[in-house]
């Protein structure tokens, strides 16, 4: 649905984003994930045609956004990080102002506008002015522009930025349900956002792709070995009977307290010793308190993958226009 190809886009000397490529399926929502700075908004202005490439080719819904850019804005909708709303009008009457200038049909105009507000949960405040609206519903206001028109993809800069804790929870909700009929480029640098609403991650720095998978895959890739958790209540030995399993690679005592004794126990990537492990410590008569798995955080990956020294190229520096 969402096809990028070796996209470029300088400002003079400085590259804001270097020769990146990525897909986005059909339905699915992708986190576009990266520090301030990164070309994550720069990129988010090529993809809806708000700015061009310097090298390198687009394409939405199988149209280029700059050899075919009105049929691909007919298939998108942008809320940018700054909601684009008229102060001075209703917002009845500004989503009426937008559906006519997407080309809404008139007679569907009534019915998309009141649709979108029922889906943004915004009916409620329909006759008051945009100017006079909390952050919360400006960008659901905002979100509810992006949907008049029904688009096939929906391009979402920073969608919580500013919002209480209350509002970014009802805003995740309302992004994952519109999943499957649209699909979503979510652009953010908060990580909970992507663990809780996105399927697949691009992580971006310094202008380029550094990591495209799925959180799950980006744990077993950068740790490059399984760890479990093992919490035992037992005698001596108990470190000793957890490395004698087959397949494990190293057992390290992680806590302990009284006779309780937790252990991470390593095994080579694509080996699961969790029944082995179980075995060991029952049939030795001591109490298996807890085994689990042990996963790197989105914290842990972004910053593995964001803080390596980058070369010192005044082409590779961070971006003052994003």
């Amino acid at each position: 649905m969402i096809d990028v190809q070796h996209l470029t886009k300088r400002y003079g000397r400085v590259t804001a984003v270097d020769d990146i490529s990525f897909r986005v399926e059909r339905g699915e929502i992708l986190g576009f994930l990266g520090p301030n700075g990164a070309g994550k908004t720069t990129t988010m202005r090529v993809l809806t045609g708000y700015m061009p490439a310097t090298k390198g080719r687009t394409l939405v819904a199988g149209f280029d956004v700059f050899e075919q850019p009105i049929e691909a804005k007919r298939r998108t909708g942008y809320l940018p990080e700054t909601p684009p709303l008229y102060l001075d009008m209703t917002v009845r009457e500004y989503l009426t102002f937008v559906a006519r200038i997407k080309r809404v049909p008139a007679p569907e105009r009534t019915r998309r506008v009141g649709a979108v507000m029922d889906r943004t949960r915004t009916t409620e405040v329909a006759d008051r002015h945009c100017g006079k609206l909390s952050k919360g519903f400006r960008q659901r206001v905002g979100l509810a522009q992006a949907l008049i028109h029904n688009p096939d993809v929906l391009i979402l800069d920073e969608p919580t930025a500013g919002l209480d804790p209350k509002q970014i929870i009802e805003t995740r909700e309302l992004i994952k349900g519109l999943a499957g009929d649209h699909t979503i480029i979510l652009s953010t640098h908060i990580l909970p956002e992507v663990s809780q609403t996105c399927q697949r991650v691009v992580i971006i720095n310094k202008g380029r792709v550094v990591a495209i998978d799925t959180p799950d895959n980006l744990t077993s890739r950068l740790r490059g070995s399984e760890t479990m958790y093992v919490q035992v209540d037992g005698g001596p030995g108990v470190e000793a009977a957890l490395g004698d399993v087959p397949g494990v690679t190293r057992v390290a005592a992680a806590d302990h307290q009284g006779g309780i004794t937790g252990y991470e126990v390593d095994s080579a990537r694509g080996h699961d010793v969790r029944r082995e492990l179980a075995r060991a410590v029952i049939t030795r008569g001591w109490g298996l308190l807890e085994l689990r798995p042990v996963r790197m955080s989105l914290e842990d990956i972004f910053l593995s993958l964001t803080t390596e020294e980058a070369p010192a190229d005044a082409s590779h520096a961070e971006s003052s226009h994003e």
